[in-house]
């Protein structure tokens, strides 16, 4: 038996989850949140009372690892590992993109013989831009995550540097950065996910075969995908006062 804590803070979504054999069995979010530290601690102590499960008693932790905002990632990365020392367990850490990919795929023959599905999980990176990658039909990663300017067709050359275009071709977006899409040339064959939002609940599967294979990080050197570093301002105040 697998007993997971999931936890996805990678975007404005704070998540928490139990999943047990890849079964989310409690589940706390809030889709807009804005102070990642107060609410998870408080998420994790719901999702074990609504499970029926104690800390201890979980078999691993797995956090979503990114790409997505410095700061929230860094709020879910320090509570999965803090609690990785206290409670002596595993941590899992997840690719956010391949989650959102896996849980846009279709409900019916999601697999083409031909490999001409394809998937591009999206997350908003601020102005006209997303963070992303493409998966085949098996959702293996054709290129690694990077950042995407979405203007005039960058996104239909984007995808063309990839993915062999056709008629027959159908790429599914998904992700709080596909709305961009909308605002750019894109490929006619594009299908827009109802997934929009990043949910502890999408790293189960994932998080299940990773424990399954042991594939686990090293606790003490493991840093997420970031991208880009923080956004810091300066204040002006002390300029000022000195003059």
């Amino acid at each position: 038996m697998s007993r997971i804590l999931l936890i996805e803070t990678a975007t404005e979504v704070c998540s928490v989850a139990i999943a047990v054999n890849g079964v989310v069995v409690a589940l706390e979010e809030v889709q807009e949140s804005l102070n990642h530290a107060a609410l998870l601690t408080l998420q994790i102590s719901r999702c074990a009372e609504q499970s029926g499960l104690t800390l201890p008693e979980l078999d691993a932790i797995a956090v979503s690892a990114g790409p997505g905002s410095y700061t929230s990632l860094r709020v879910g990365i320090s509570v999965a590992k803090g609690l990785c020392y206290a409670l002596n367990k595993p941590l899992i850490a997840v690719d956010t993109l391949l989650t959102l990919a896996l849980a846009s795929k279709p409900p019916v023959k999601a697999a083409d013989e031909n490999g001409r599905l394809f998937f591009l999980p999206m997350i908003d990176a601020r102005r006209n831009e997303v963070w992303t990658s493409i998966y085949d039909q098996h959702f293996r990663q054709i290129n690694f995550p990077q950042p995407l300017i979405l203007e005039n067709n960058s996104f239909v050359n984007y995808i063309a540097d990839f993915v062999p275009l056709s008629n027959e071709s159908r790429l599914v977006v998904s992700g709080n950065g596909m709305q961009k899409v909308l605002n750019v040339t894109f490929f006619e064959n594009t299908v827009m996910s109802t997934i929009k939002k990043c949910s502890a609940q999408y790293l189960s599967e994932t998080a299940l075969k990773m424990f399954q294979n042991s594939d686990f990080q090293d606790i003490a050197y493991f840093e997420p995908l970031y991208m880009k570093p923080p956004n810091i301002t300066v204040s002006n105040k002390s300029a000022w006062h000195e003059k």
